[in-house]
């Protein structure tokens, strides 16, 4: 039974598209491209303005805690950064005392004497090789530690500052988005309270979407604008005036005769 019918599915696809190509031959993408686009225009225009203006609130409302979740990892990225620089700031002079100790140790080894005294120790020369070995091997490490941790720092804060930087301009292009909806949705109550009814097409997602939506919003309203204003226009036009010959000419005539005016142009206030 279900073959059957996935049969006649097709068939009847097949049939449909048989007698598009006879009806139109080769045009056949064509008018079924222009379709689509048509049908597409016709539910995007059937869209009110009110529902798009609140569904770009509803993208922008979408950043917000995306942009809370950003801040919080900022501010967790500040505080390993101090502490990272802490750590930092307390090792240089530990690395710098070991340093003074390997020192020390070097000058006693490059003498001649078999027996040796480090503070309330006495070390053979084999014992006293051995100390300065292991105090020489530990210095190594806390030098290449210390590095990677000065490295680590520069590419941290050097990606905090990034962070930062997107983070300004996401805000200030939230802001700017906000209070362009603001101003749209204004626009529109006014367009609303002048001709009940008015159509206004909006569309797309987050912040790039509502923007998009914010663009055509603004064309549409402005759309409406123009056509409110021609029809008030037309509706209201008044005949011209009667012009008096006579009074037109003194006009002109006292005009003509009258000195020219001086224009001070921004050249020669230079001068």
């Amino acid at each position: 039974m279900l073959w059957k019918a996935i049969k006649l599915g097709v068939l009847s696809t097949a049939g449909a598209a048989i007698l598009g190509v006879g009806l139109f031959g080769a045009d056949l993408l064509s008018y079924v491209h222009s379709s689509f686009h048509s049908v597409s225009l016709a539910v995007k225009e059937s869209i009110p303005v009110e529902f798009q203006i609140r569904r770009a609130r509803d993208l922008l409302d979408e950043t917000g805690p995306e942009m809370q979740k950003n801040i919080r990892l900022i501010a967790e990225e500040e505080v390993d950064i101090a502490t990272l620089r802490g750590d930092i700031t307390q090792a240089n002079p530990s690395l710098d005392a070991e340093k003074v100790r390997v020192k020390a140790l070097r000058d006693d080894l490059a003498s001649s004497q078999s027996v040796f005294t480090v503070g309330d120790f006495s070390y053979t020369r084999p014992q006293l090789t051995q100390e300065l070995a292991e105090r020489f091997a530990n210095y190594k490490e806390a030098q290449v530690s210390l590095h990677q941790k000065q490295q680590l720092l520069e590419n941290r804060q050097s990606a905090l500052a990034a962070a930062n930087q997107a983070m300004q301009i996401a805000s200030d292009q939230r802001a700017g988005l906000q209070s362009e909806i603001d101003a749209l949705e204004a626009r529109y109550r006014l367009v609303q309270a002048t001709a009940v009814g008015t159509d206004v097409q909006v569309d797309n997602t987050k912040l790039a979407q509502a923007e998009k939506v914010v663009g055509d919003v603004r064309r549409q309203l402005a759309i409406s604008e123009h056509m409110l204003a021609e029809e008030a226009k037309f509706a209201h036009a008044m005949p011209p005036d009667a012009i008096d010959e006579k009074d037109l000419l003194t006009q002109v005539d006292a005009q003509l005769s009258a000195s020219p005016a001086v224009v001070v142009t921004e050249a020669a206030n230079s001068k």
